[in-house]
């Protein structure tokens, strides 16, 4: 029997650990679903180069954090635990705060202290407490990866529409003629709060689509 059972152990732990990517990125999307993460989501995503490029930097830093906290969770002291997951955060925060600057200045500017912000992201430390603290690196790795790419998604959703709406262009190619009167309010901060309660309702409404017809797929085969 134990022969039997053994292929299938690591198949198990594949699909475990893309589990783990695939909850960020959809079923527990930072944004969208624990509506985590607001103050970004709401001051950078005026423009879709901003939304992207805090998007990837937030990346960076959750799936390098999430990597190094899984890797030392068996050495660091509960007592000093959070001062050291804040430490090793702070740490990829400074990495990527100076490849943004090196390499766009526009852009490093355009965020502000929001970078360095990214130290006390809500998502972040909640990850390293949460997750990475308790498993092993490969999944805190593909955890950090999905949720990083489910909160680009969400802020690059949220960046189309402001700009598109606020400014007429995308990624500042311009999409309309010159007769085009640009809806000032959406690249404003009521424009921000608009845009994602949209993107909210929408969100919850495939979900809830999405579970009916689950459960109906479920009680046809029974």
């Amino acid at each position: 029997m134990a022969l039997i059972h053994e292929p299938d152990a690591p198949a198990a732990s594949a699909g475990e650990s893309m589990e783990a990517f695939f909850n960020g990125l959809w079923n527990q999307n930072p944004v969208f679903v624990q509506v985590l993460g607001m103050c970004p989501t709401l001051a950078v995503t005026n423009s879709v180069r901003n939304a992207l490029a805090m998007g990837l930097a937030t990346t960076f830093v959750l799936v390098c954090s999430n990597t190094l906290i899984s890797m030392v969770r068996k050495l660091v002291q509960k007592q000093v635990r959070i001062a050291t997951y804040i430490l090793i955060i702070a740490t990829f925060v400074t990495i990527v705060d100076y490849l943004i600057k090196a390499i766009s200045i526009p852009v490093y500017k355009a965020l502000g202290a929001f970078i360095a912000l990214i130290v006390v992201n809500c998502i972040i430390l909640g990850r390293a407490e949460a997750y990475a603290s308790k498993n092993s690196v490969g999944k805190s790795m593909l955890d950090g990866l999905g949720m990083g790419v489910g909160f680009a998604f969400a802020l690059t959703c949220l960046g189309s529409v402001r700009e598109i709406l606020g400014a007429g262009s995308f990624l500042g190619i311009p999409l309309f003629g010159p007769n085009f009167q640009p809806w000032v309010l959406f690249l404003l901060p009521p424009g921000g709060f608009l845009t994602l309660a949209t993107w909210l309702l929408i969100f919850s409404a495939w979900k809830a689509r999405s579970k009916r017809k689950t459960e109906v797929l479920e009680e046809i085969a029974a």
